[in-house]
């Protein structure tokens, strides 16, 4: 049967994916489904196909009806109330760390490389924030096999980063140049450049999550510092600064904590074990 209460969490995940910096993955872990997400999209041509697919069309559907719906919503808000915006993103970002703290058991099972390499996450996403590049839509291309080749492997990447949490598939496709290129495409249905992109970003999908999942299986408490390091320093690149006046002030706090709120809630309410 199909798991129709799926179309609420694709339709919050579609929703971040509107959010330049925002992680559909870090959506996914405040739901409480990213372990199933990795499954489900894993094993999509395994003998339990049918599971998987009813797990994954309602979502699908729901992240479509989101990005429909909601984009112009977003930009307006984005463009007239850009901090309370963001910092509710900021709220819901760090409201999960809690819960992936609690799962990792941090006290017991941090030693000094997990720390270490949490750092290194916060630092490598500090970085993207001082990534700047053109968001504007760029000219159309004529595809041939060696742009072609190179998008597709953009849309692996961008596929990677979106399954990993703390990390937002449009910066990387920033950092590769084809964000632009991209965005063009979308804009004016050159349907060519959207096919090869979007290859790149299905198979990406599923070879990525079949890693991702091997890497929770067998370095479990390694992956948790990677994640809670991501999801962290994600943080530095949405953070829109101290807001000026004392108003601005008092409506940044209320998102933030509204965000914050409803990650906690998430987080204890679904009660979610490590598989």
């Amino acid at each position: 049967m199909m798991e129709w209460r799926n179309l609420y969490r694709g339709f919050v995940m579609g929703t971040t994916d509107l959010i330049p910096g925002v992680s559909g993955g870090t959506l996914a872990v405040v739901l409480g489904i990213y372990e199933r997400l990795l499954e489900a999209i894993s094993g999509i041509f395994s003998k339990d196909w049918k599971r998987h697919w009813s797990f994954l069309i309602p979502l699908g559907i729901g992240m479509v009806l989101a990005i429909g719906s909601l984009s112009r919503l977003i930009e307006y808000l984005l463009e007239h109330h850009y901090a309370p915006t963001q910092f509710f993103f900021t709220g819901l970002i760090l409201g999960v760390l809690p819960m992936l703290i609690r799962l990792a058991e941090v006290k017991r099972n941090f030693t000094g490389p997990h720390i270490g390499v949490l750092i290194v996450c916060i630092l490598l996403m500090a970085l993207l924030g001082f990534i700047q590049g053109d968001k504007e839509g760029g000219e159309l291309i004529d595809l041939n096999v060696v742009n072609g080749i190179g998008m597709f492997f953009a849309g692996w990447l961008a596929s990677m980063a979106m399954l990993l949490p703390g990390v937002s598939g449009s910066f990387m496709l920033l950092m590769v140049g084809v964000y632009p290129t991209a965005i063009n495409a979308l804009s004016n249905l050159d349907v060519p450049v959207i096919a090869v992109i979007g290859a790149g970003v299905l198979a990406g999908f599923y070879f990525s999550s079949k890693g991702i999942r091997y890497l929770m299986s067998a370095f479990p408490n390694m992956m948790y510092a990677v994640m809670i390091g991501l999801i962290a320093g994600s943080v530095l690149v949405i953070f829109p600064g101290v807001p000026a006046g004392f108003g601005s002030i008092v409506i940044c706090l209320l998102t933030f904590l509204a965000g914050a709120g409803i990650a906690i809630y998430f987080g204890s309410s679904k009660r979610v074990q490590k598989s």
